[in-house]
């Protein structure tokens, strides 16, 4: 849930930018939304595969995110006090997605991983043959 919580509060610290500014303030939400629904789509998508390149995007989102709030502190355009909140909780998102990167590859090399959820049932159960 860490994702939720880094979106959140970019979303708290974006939202109140000012008219001239409002496209650099999407930017930086929509990189940080993107981080936790890369993450969710990669999971549905079931595929180790799959799950891992949308892992990576998430990351790259996350590069893009923090890349940003480096700007916009030298630029004044954020507090040091909301850079140092946002670039901590994204150091611990990145590094919490890196071990989870990691475990999966590892998972993956075990041959670990189920790519489906189907449950093969008996068409006798539905009436059927």
């Amino acid at each position: 849930m860490m994702q939720l919580i880094y979106y959140t509060k970019t979303y708290k610290v974006f939202r109140a930018f000012p008219y001239e500014s409002k496209r650099v303030a999407s930017q930086a939400i929509a990189s940080s939304d993107s981080v936790h629904r890369n993450i969710s789509e990669g999971y549905c998508r079931r595929s180790i595969h799959e799950y891992l390149n949308f892992l990576n995007i998430a990351l790259g989102s996350l590069g893009e995110s923090v890349s940003g709030l480096h700007a916009y502190r030298k630029s004044k355009q954020i507090t040091e006090e909301d850079f140092e909140t946002l670039d901590n909780l994204a150091y611990k998102l990145e590094n919490g997605l890196l071990k989870l990167v990691e475990g999966l590859e590892q998972k993956r090399d075990r041959k670990e991983w189920i790519d489906h959820l189907m449950v093969k049932e008996s068409n006798v159960l539905y009436g059927s043959e």
